[in-house]
């Protein structure tokens, strides 16, 4: 009996498992790596497009010397004092480096701020000559040929010549009438800063010849510019502020790609910044020491020559004279 029980066969049940196999989903992972790097990406280059030089400077000189500005903040571009008052000694600096954010030399930073207050006046100037133009019905109509910007010399307004709507009568110097306006109108809110005037007449590259004489593009954008001058003191602009009148010709065409381009003819009306009248006043007075210079050596050369004439008429008539005895 027991051995009967010992030949019955074991019978193992299994639950069987009817769902599907699941597939490999590691691809998600990748996937999700890949979006988060391309949208890293996007948004590093649409804040480089949108970020002014001074931020990006400053980004630069962080990945740099990173653990120095860490530590210190602000713009590390040049060795500084430690920010903790009796700090030890900065572990990132080198020997020779050279403090260049902060000098010894009180005259460097004192005109280092006067550049900045003038510089914000400038902008205060632009700002000011865009509200007159807004607000100014006569003038609105005309802001596609107005141009205001800060160069490295100032201000710089430039009054730009269309197909359509000259400044000037062809070939001539003769103010159009909306010219008077515009120049009459700027005239009087030059005089809000103490700063010197440049003011230059530019052409196209559009060759000619009037009569018998030549007169070319640097005689018109001579006469240009001084019809111009003579139109901004009309309105009411200090005589005394104009320290240059130019005429260029077409030696510094807007429009590179066209020489003939409208554009290319215009007046350009700088307010000078402290460094560039500085420099204009000193071209000036050595050109005035050459001139002064020039003309006393005739005048030296006149009354050498008046002498020695002297001396010749002198010696005639004393032969004249021997001869007669």
């Amino acid at each position: 009996m027991s051995s009967a029980q010992d030949l019955r066969p074991i019978v193992i049940k299994k639950a069987k498992s009817h769902a599907k196999p699941h597939g490999n989903h590691s691809w998600k992972i990748a996937y999700a790596d890949f979006m988060t790097a391309m949208m890293a990406l996007f948004l590093v280059l649409w804040l480089l497009s949108s970020s002014s030089p001074k931020v990006l400077v400053g980004v630069a000189e962080y990945f740099r010397t990173p653990l120095k500005v860490a530590i210190a903040g602000g713009d590390k571009s040049s060795l500084s004092t430690s920010v903790i008052p009796g700090g030890g000694k900065d572990v990132t600096a080198k020997d020779g480096e050279i403090m260049k954010a902060q000098t010894n030399d009180p005259a460097a930073d004192a005109q280092r701020r006067r550049d900045q207050i003038e510089s914000e006046r400038l902008r205060g100037l632009k700002k000011r000559l865009e509200q007159i133009i807004e607000n100014n019905p006569v003038l609105r109509q005309f802001r596609p040929q107005l141009l205001l910007d800060i160069t490295s010399e100032g201000l710089r307004i430039q009054i730009l010549d269309t197909q359509n709507r000259p400044m000037f009568r062809t070939g001539s110097a003769a103010v159009e009438p909306y010219m008077r306006t515009i120049l009459r109108e700027i005239g009087p809110v030059l005089n809000e800063l103490p700063n010197k005037v440049s003011l230059s007449g530019h052409t196209d590259s559009a060759k000619y010849m009037m009569g018998q004489r030549a007169y070319s593009n640097w005689e018109l954008s001579a006469d240009r510019a001084n019809a111009s001058r003579q139109e901004l003191v009309a309105g009411g602009m200090e005589e005394g502020k104009l320290l240059r009148v130019l005429g260029l010709a077409d030696t510094m065409p807007l429009e590179k790609n066209d020489p003939l381009a409208p554009v290319n003819r215009r007046i350009s009306i700088v307010v000078l910044n402290q460094r560039a009248q500085a420099q204009f006043e000193a071209e000036n007075a050595s050109a005035a020491d050459v001139t002064v210079q020039a003309q006393k050596g005739q005048a030296a050369q006149d009354v050498q020559a008046q002498l020695g004439s002297a001396s010749a008429a002198g010696a005639g008539e004393s032969k004249g004279k021997g001869k007669g005895e």
